[in-house]
């Protein structure tokens, strides 16, 4: 579209660009649920096909099919109780493992930001933390905490400290030198550079930190459920019992439930990005 705006190409006129049409709503949501929903529906049809073409008869309970995996697994009333049950436990303790991770992430990050000899005594031993393997400080844990829910706690906070840790510190550090040149103009205290300058342009990454400890710690809470027996069974519990005892449809129906718990934190904390930094983040990234 052009408008006689009085200078431009020499003909007193200048090109203005066409603003994109605003996608409708609907259209949008359909653009992102419809390819997982067609992803899923060849997912299925490759378990379909497994279990019916590609495992002998003799062998197809190692594989049952998806319908009944759902009969088994979520039409019968006393299996899913079971399932919920566990879920419940196993979400409990994902929380509180998460809660008391973006606690000491956090703090970690923000003192691993205000002093480079923190940051540099701090991150080997981050590093190695996140580096050993659970299943080598089991005993250890178990010695230590017990095999209660302390012990799940610890696993699930060994398995989701690290991200935060690292995305809060990029994000820290990632405001524009521009901005702490400012700062340092206003002869601003650490505490308002932090947070009025670091702490708002660390948002994107803080988040993408939340959103991948979310995830581990679920994951750390099935590992710690598996490994320790004591206290109210999780879903790791059920997980064990179904396996030993060869019940393939309520084994990979606790799977599924594990699966749409870490899907279900996971969205949770995007919804909570989107709703604190969605607006202004998008049109930050836009220009």
């Amino acid at each position: 579209m052009t408008a006689p705006l009085g200078g431009g190409d020499g003909l007193g006129r200048v090109e203005i660009p066409t603003p994109p049409p605003a996608r409708r709503r609907g259209s949008s949501w359909l653009a992102t649920v419809l390819p997982a929903l067609l992803l899923g529906a060849v997912l299925i049809g490759v378990w379909y096909l497994c279990t019916y073409v590609v495992l002998d008869p003799r062998r197809r309970f190692l594989l049952p099919p998806p319908h009944d995996v759902v009969r088994v697994g979520f039409f019968d009333s006393e299996n899913l109780g079971e399932m919920l049950d566990g879920l419940y436990w196993s979400a409990r303790v994902a929380l509180i493992g998460l809660a008391i991770s973006i606690v000491l992430g956090m703090t970690i990050a923000i003192l691993m930001s205000q002093t480079v000899v923190i940051e540099r005594a701090t991150y080997p031993f981050l590093v190695m933390l996140q580096a050993i393997p659970i299943l080598a400080i089991v005993p250890l844990i178990s010695f230590w905490f017990g095999t209660g829910e302390n012990a799940r706690l610890i696993v699930c906070v060994i398995i989701s400290l690290f991200p935060i840790i690292v995305n809060t510190l990029f994000g820290l550090q990632s405001a524009d030198p521009a901005m702490h040149d400012l700062f340092t103009l206003e002869h601003a205290s650490r505490a308002t550079r932090l947070r009025k300058l670091m702490l708002p342009a660390g948002l994107p990454a803080i988040f993408a930190g939340l959103r991948i400890a979310a995830g581990l710690s679920v994951i750390g809470a099935i590992v710690g459920d598996f490994f320790f027996g004591r206290g109210k069974p999780g879903i790791g519990q059920l997980l064990k019992r179904y396996a030993n005892q060869l019940e393939s449809e309520q084994l990979l129906a606790a799977v599924i439930v594990a699966c749409m718990l870490g899907v279900a934190v996971f969205l949770f904390f995007g919804w909570v990005q989107a709703r604190a930094i969605g607006k202004w983040y998008e049109a930050g990234t836009a220009r």
